[in-house]
């Protein structure tokens, strides 16, 4: 019987998979853009701007798809989109400061109704 001492390791490819998993490039919106847009010239081939930028040809081709069709929806008038995340905390932030400003009016409204009473009509009997 073969004894092992520490930890069990793991086979060379996937540790090779992992490196490459936590390695990743990761393109901004403007960096996918500026490479759709060279594609779109036709200066030289997809196959050699997706080398050149060290990216598969299907991805290429998937931001290519996303960005037409949000040019296409964006020219329809469709102009909803997804909120970033400092819009979400501002907004957040904006709806709390408002509950709190109802919260104080309707908290003064019955106290002025406690002291005053219910409001009266002019005119009436």
């Amino acid at each position: 019987m073969k004894q092992t001492s520490g930890p069990a390791r793991k086979p060379a490819e996937a540790v090779i998979k992992d490196i490459r998993r936590v390695t990743r490039w990761q393109f901004s919106a403007e960096e996918k853009i500026r490479i759709v847009l060279e594609g779109l010239r036709g200066e030289d081939s997809i196959a050699e701007l997706c080398r050149r930028e060290g990216i598969a040809s299907s991805m290429y081709y998937g931001w290519s798809k996303e960005f037409l069709e949000a040019g296409k929806k964006r020219l329809a008038g469709d102009t909803a989109r997804a909120a970033t995340a400092d819009e979400v905390k501002e907004l957040r932030r904006e709806a709390s400061a408002l509950k709190e400003v109802v919260a104080d009016l309707v908290l003064e409204n019955r106290l002025l109704k406690k002291t005053y009473g219910p409001p009266r009509l002019h005119g009436g009997r």
